[in-house]
């Protein structure tokens, strides 16, 4: 991973609260900032969607622990003490505690003890084990997968939000601006209202659009606000700790194409892997149903202590040891094997499907995704000279106004198409950015596929994958 985690602390007080008329907002404190490569180095640690995934890793090892237990020698030690009511002990044929009428001897015990050791194996199930072990397995490995998905999904909030915040604070510097030449407008009509040379209309007017662009910028700093706090969450910071972006929106021209995109993604794309590991467990579960039409058998040995029969003394005991085994074969079982059997195959056809319907998704995905980048950078290039002509064309109708030719409305209308000029440039830059993001983790670029996974923190690279396949984007 080529990714550092800059920390900046900055405990910040800021006030409650705003006045509205002033365009003022709250802001959380204290403030922490980022820049993307922190803030995913953070998120990585922290989030608790990959800490739930990583967690279910833990779950399954356990499943593969429990089932192959089965297939270990089991040991146990049993104990068992029993005492009667003298009034339960009963002889017939001779008398209690002594010779009976055909000369043998009967002791009848209202105490007995035992101790036992024993260990059981079991030796034939039909397969049952194997494909009990093998499902667990695939089980695990599919966790490895979903833990990738969540941290390819994880990786791509975190760069959609951290955008986020840097468009917000883009439109806030635009909305602030808008009111700086709203508000030198409206001084420099009523300059010209005092000398005589406007009528009042001009000044009202201009007062009119300054009170107008206020709430633009209201909401602008209100959005930056809860971008920074929907940041905060996904990195798993608690609530009241504001959370900043270091950096700012720009293009960073990357080469794609869809042919090879398509390819990376059903190649890389963990949730595909996930799904394919669906239809290997429940192949094995045709196995492990079919498991019933087979014997079972078990065998044991033990040692055994226990006090004798023939005496009432207790401390007088015996002692030995046994072998022994257990089979079983369910000749019929009013065909519920088969009806096991018929349901795992279903399962497999339908995990099949389910296969396939993903694999569509994700093509769908990383499509989707790839017109957006181009739609985006379609864009940025159009938008290029925009604000550039626009910020001339305010400047030359500010100069036909002051010298009589031009007017009032036609300096309004540039500043208009300015403000719309540099918003669709900034919303751009944050498309293209979005799009980068989402076509990294329709593809499956974000984490390195391997069989481990120790630790999510080291997941992620921008470099390519350990099997040798081209990144879609360079490395940096």
């Amino acid at each position: 991973m080529r990714s550092a985690i800059f920390f900046i602390a900055a405990l910040l007080l800021q006030p409650a609260a705003r006045a509205a008329e002033k365009g003022k907002t709250p802001k959380p404190a204290p403030s922490r900032s980022f820049t993307l490569d922190g803030a995913i180095s953070v998120g990585l640690q922290q989030n608790p969607d990959i800490l739930k995934s990583v967690h279910e890793i833990e779950r399954t090892r356990g499943q593969i622990i429990e089932v192959r237990a089965q297939a270990i020698p089991r040991l146990a030690a049993a104990s068992q003490y029993n005492q009667l009511d003298p009034k339960l002990l009963e002889v017939q044929g001779g008398f209690q505690g002594g010779a009976g009428a055909g000369g043998g001897f009967v002791v009848l015990q209202d105490k007995s003890w035992r101790i036992t050791f024993e260990a059981r194996q079991l030796v034939y199930a039909g397969g049952q084990v194997k494909a009990a072990l093998k499902i667990a397995q695939l089980t695990e490995d599919t966790s490895h997968h979903l833990l990738r998905e969540t941290v390819d999904r994880v990786v791509a909030n975190i760069r959609t939000q951290f955008y986020t915040i840097l468009l917000n604070r883009e439109l806030i510097t635009v909305a602030e601006e808008t009111i700086q030449l709203l508000t030198d407008e409206l001084t420099d009509q009523q300059n010209r209202f005092a000398a005589g040379t406007v009528p009042r209309f001009n000044v009202l007017r201009a007062e009119v659009e300054l009170a107008n662009a206020r709430p633009t910028l209201i909401r602008a700093r209100n959005n930056h606000l809860i971008s920074r706090l929907e940041l905060a969450k996904t990195l798993g910071f608690d609530a009241g700790q504001g959370v900043d972006s270091i950096g700012e929106l720009r293009a960073i021209p990357r080469e794609f194409s869809l042919a090879r995109a398509l390819a990376a993604a059903r190649e890389r794309r963990a949730l595909l892997k996930a799904q394919k590991n669906t239809i290997s467990s429940e192949e094995e579960q045709i196995k492990l149903a079919a498991a019933g039409y087979k014997p079972r058998m078990e065998v044991s040995a033990g040692y055994e202590l226990r006090n004798s029969r023939l005496t009432q003394d207790l401390t007088q005991e015996t002692n030995g040891w046994y072998i022994g085994a257990t089979g079983s074969w369910n000749i019929f079982d009013g065909l519920e094997t088969k009806g096991k059997i018929d349901q795992a195959k279903a399962r497999v056809a339908s995990a099949k499907v389910s296969f396939a319907d993903s694999v569509q998704q994700v093509e769908l995905e990383v499509q989707k995704a790839f017109a957006r980048v181009n739609e985006a950078r379609e864009l940025i290039e159009s938008q290029g000279k925009v604000v550039e002509q626009a910020e001339e064309a305010l400047r030359l109708a500010k100069e036909r106004l002051a010298a009589g030719a031009g007017t009032q409305l036609d300096v309004l209308d540039t500043r208009v198409a300015l403000t719309r000029a540099r918003t669709t440039e900034k919303q751009a830059l944050f498309d293209y950015n979005v799009a980068i993001a989402e076509l990294d983790r329709s593809t499956g670029a974000e984490t390195i596929h391997d069989q481990t996974f120790p630790n999510p923190a080291t997941a992620r690279s921008k470099a390519a994958l350990r099997s040798g396949a081209t990144p879609l984007r360079p490395a940096d």
